[in-house]
């Protein structure tokens, strides 16, 4: 998801433009905050172990999944009708849940996020709105005609977002059981976030998502996991095949997750070769322009609505987009269609929106793993930035900006990799998707414009100073701009420090790549990332994990001083690390006669001490000592990083 602070948005096009205003903010918070947040334990060192979940056959201490290793499977079979005139959405679903756990199970827990909209749900009562993005209108929530199990309905208790349904017997281990769930919701037409409807020139694009009663996950960490859907942690779901068939008018197009099983009957012959032609092509092909948006002869003939047909496997949920009004279009990237569907409101920017995608897909498959689906969909709408498998809910709004286009389609794309198929529990560790996502967005920028860098780390020290408040903390209790802060920016930057800092590309991008390998359609906790990324790279990172990730502790390496050289010895240079944070040092000195000197010492020199002195012999007089040289460091006092010999 593209998180919003007022006007600004945290994607990798924009990040500085966000930490140009967050220094401000941070500020005028009270700096006491930090000395009464807790501090960690007087015989904890930033150096000592990580106090992680013991290793067992599910979970190894390799990180990696173990011998007994299980999830649970729901696939859907899912009839939806969408009425535009009632603002109704009218869903049928055919619900097998397949346990795979060694447990048997009395009852399942099933989300109703519609029932977020509801006046007295606990997402309409905290933050004020701040938590969800804003204000919502209220509706029903989910309206529930049937919950039945064989034909037999099935006793039920909702609570808040939640559902809980009773089973007749209990569901041993190894067996299945297939439940029948009707129901319908209300699309207001003021909504917080991720869908919603927008009206434009040629009628209203109608996007929906997290719409419909789903399975909650029960794993082998927490049993089920039942936390309520407040808006700001987004969703962790069971993996499965999901196939879809969506009623609407008969002049909508269609997009949704998933492959289009029906393309003779709702596209018309023009259409089918066009989009067959798109399937081998590269450069982008009109499915339908502009100019026939509206034109009765770009649908098939005959009357009444029209049954769009798809088919998703392996994913953990599905979404879609509907309107009269959309312009599509597609091109390949050999392995998958890619496609933009979007309003002539859109244009001209939006033209080129296939185009970003190909490139922002293609890049990631090359550094990390290979896309996971037959279809990615970028559609133009009322959302500003939301990620689904194989469909993005993008910005319709923005008609003029390349960068911000292409900022806000590489991070929605790059969520089919974190969470979509590395699933992640984003309602607790929202960190391991939007900083994982965040992280790999700042290379992507270079794919669409080849003279970007990413930025330099120095440039985000504000976020170091969040007091008491560390990455780990669960999502539904940051304000916005932490959770844009930590979750976001902090997480990527870490990564970023730890990729061409601390460990080197290869070495990193061998442990991360082997992360995404091990854990690509399975769900991982934070000590399965832990463990993979210290065995891989042959590296003890838990200084890294406690100091980034774990606590709230900052960063300040400091010149304590500089002894000139005599008859004895060469200058002698002493620096301090004065916070918690450990990081391996870099200084570059520079001599009498212009000439310099880079040394680079390892984290290890602050096992023992918060001071170091290093003596560099045979080179003469030291003007200047600057730490971190290439800016690689959020360091808080960076005017400490700098002498200057006294004139």
């Amino acid at each position: 998801m593209l998180r919003r602070f007022a006007s600004f948005h945290v994607a990798s096009s924009c990040s500085v433009l966000l930490f140009a205003f967050l220094p401000a903010a941070l500020h005028a918070q009270n700096r006491d905050e930090y000395a009464r947040a807790p501090k960690p334990r007087s015989d904890v060192t930033i150096f000592s172990p990580l106090d992680l979940p013991t290793p067992n056959r599910m979970r190894t201490a390799s990180g990696a999944p173990g011998p007994d290793y299980w999830q649970q499977r729901v696939d859907y079979r899912i009839d939806a009708r969408l009425d535009p005139a009632e603002r109704r959405l009218t869903g049928s679903e055919h619900v097998t849940y397949h346990n795979n756990s060694p447990d048997a199970l009395d009852f399942l827990w099933v989300h109703l996020e519609q029932n977020i909209l509801r006046k007295d749900s606990i997402g309409s009562s905290i933050g004020g709105g701040d938590a969800i993005g804003g204000e919502s209108d209220h509706t029903e929530g989910v309206v529930l005609s049937r919950v039945a199990a064989a034909g037999a309905p099935l006793p039920y208790k909702v609570y808040d977002t939640l559902m809980r349904v009773d089973l007749p017997q209990p569901l041993r281990a190894g067996a299945q059981i297939e439940l029948q769930i009707d129901w319908s919701t209300e699309i207001p037409k003021h909504i917080f976030r991720r869908y919603g409807t927008l009206e434009v020139t040629k009628g209203t694009i109608w996007e929906l998502a997290q719409w419909f009663p789903a399975v909650a996950v029960y794993d082998d960490v927490r049993g089920w996991n039942t936390l309520p859907y407040v808006g700001t942690g987004e969703f962790y779901t069971n993996f499965g095949n999901v196939d879809l068939a969506i009623t609407v008018p008969r002049d909508h197009l269609v997009v949704a997750s998933g492959v289009l099983q029906n393309a003779s009957e709702v596209l018309t012959t023009t259409q089918q070769e066009r989009l067959a032609a798109a399937r081998t092509s590269r450069d982008t092909v009109m499915i339908r322009g502009k100019d026939e948006v509206g034109d009765p002869t770009t649908r098939p003939a005959g009357e009444g609505p029209l049954t769009w047909r798809f088919r998703a496997e392996n994913v953990r949920t599905v979404a879609f987009a509907s309107s009269e009004a959309f312009i599509l279009d597609a091109a390949s990237t050999g392995d998958a269609l890619v496609q933009s569907a979007y309003s002539e409101d859109s244009l001209p920017v939006w033209a080129k929106s296939t185009q970003m995608l190909r490139t922002a897909i293609e890049g990631y498959g090359k550094r990390w793993f290979p896309y996971p689906y037959p279809v990615a969909t970028n559609v133009g709408g009322v959302e500003g930035g939301m990620e689904y498998p194989m469909i993005i809910f993008c910005s319709g709004m923005n008609k003029n900006s390349a960068p911000g286009l292409y900022g806000v389609t590489t991070h929605e794309i790059g969520h089919n990799w974190f969470p979509m198929l590395v699933n992640t529990d984003e309602r607790r560790y929202a960190w391991m998707d939007e900083g994982f996502n965040t992280f790999i967005n700042k290379y992507s920028t270079q794919d669409w414009f080849p003279k970007s860098k990413p930025p330099k780390p120095s440039g985000f020290a504000a976020m170091m100073r969040s007091p008491g408040v560390p990455i780990v903390t669960n999502a539904d209790r940051l304000t916005g701009m932490q959770l844009g802060m930590l979750q976001y920016e902090k997480t990527g930057v870490g990564l970023m420090i730890l990729r061409e800092y601390v460990l080197g590309p290869e070495r990193f991008d061998d442990a991360f790549r082997t992360y995404i390998r091990r854990w690509a359609f399975k769900s991982p906790q934070p000590a399965d990332f832990f463990r993979t990324m210290e065995d891989v790279a042959g590296m003890d990172l838990a200084w890294f994990w406690r100091g980034w990730f774990l606590e709230d502790a900052m960063l300040d390496q400091a010149v304590d001083g500089v002894q000139q050289p005599n008859d004895k010895r060469g200058a002698r240079i002493t620096i301090v690390n004065k916070e918690r944070q450990v990081m391996p040092l870099t200084f570059r000195a520079t001599f009498e006669d212009g000439t310099t000197e880079v040394r680079r010492l390892p984290v290890e020199i602050w096992h023992q001490s918060d001071k170091v002195s290093v003596t560099l012999e045979g080179r003469g007089k030291v003007t200047e000592v600057r730490i971190d040289p290439d800016q690689m460091l959020p360091d808080v006092v960076r005017k400490n990083n700098l002498w200057t010999a006294p004139e």
